[in-house]
C-alpha cells in the first residue's frame, strides 16, 4: 500500500470513530435529559423510594454524560489529535465555560448521589434549576464544537 492510500484509509477511519464518539455523547445526553425531566417532575410528597431510585439513576447518567463528553470531544483535542485550527480556536474559547458546567454537574451528583432526605425536600428544585441552566449552556457549547468537528 502506498503512502497516499494509507493516509486516505486512516482519515475515514478516524472520522468514523469520531462520529461514533459523538453519537455516544448524544445518546448519553438524550438519556440524561429524559431523566432530568422525570426528576424535575417529582413532587414533594412522592414516594421516598421513587425519589431515591430516580435520583440515583439520574446522577449516574449525569456522570456518564459528562464523562462521554470528556472522552469523546475534549480529550482528543487536549491530546493534540485535532489539527484543524478553527476547531482548536473554538475549543480554546469555550473550554473554560464547559468546565464550569462540569463542576456544577459534579456538585449536583455529589449532593444527591448519597441521598439526604432533607436536601430533597428543601433543595431539589432550586438545585435542578441551577443544574438545568448549566446543562443548557453546556449543550449549546458542545453543539458548537460538534458542528465544528463535523
Amino acid at each position: 500500500m502506498d503512502m497516499a492510500t494509507e493516509t486516505e484509509t486512516r482519515i475515514p477511519d478516524r472520522r468514523t470513530q469520531g462520529r461514533k464518539m459523538i453519537q455516544r455523547l448524544l445518546s448519553e445526553r438524550r438519556d440524561m435529559l429524559v431523566l432530568f425531566c422525570r426528576v424535575a417532575g417529582l413532587g414533594p410528597f412522592s414516594d421516598r423510594k421513587t425519589h431515591t431510585e430516580l435520583l440515583q439513576a439520574f446522577c449516574q447518567i449525569l456522570v456518564d454524560y459528562v464523562s462521554a463528553a470528556h472522552f469523546s470531544l475534549y480529550q482528543r483535542i487536549v491530546e493534540g489529535h485535532e489539527r484543524r485550527l478553527d476547531v482548536l480556536a473554538l475549543a480554546d474559547e469555550i473550554y473554560g465555560r464547559i468546565e464550569a458546567c462540569t463542576e456544577t454537574a459534579i456538585w449536583f451528583n455529589d449532593k444527591y448521589d448519597r441521598l439526604r432526605e432533607e436536601a430533597v425536600a428543601t433543595d431539589l428544585h432550586a438545585d435542578l434549576s441551577v443544574l438545568g441552566e448549566a446543562l443548557a449552556t453546556r449543550i449549546e457549547l458542545e453543539d458548537r464544537l460538534i458542528t465544528a468537528t463535523a
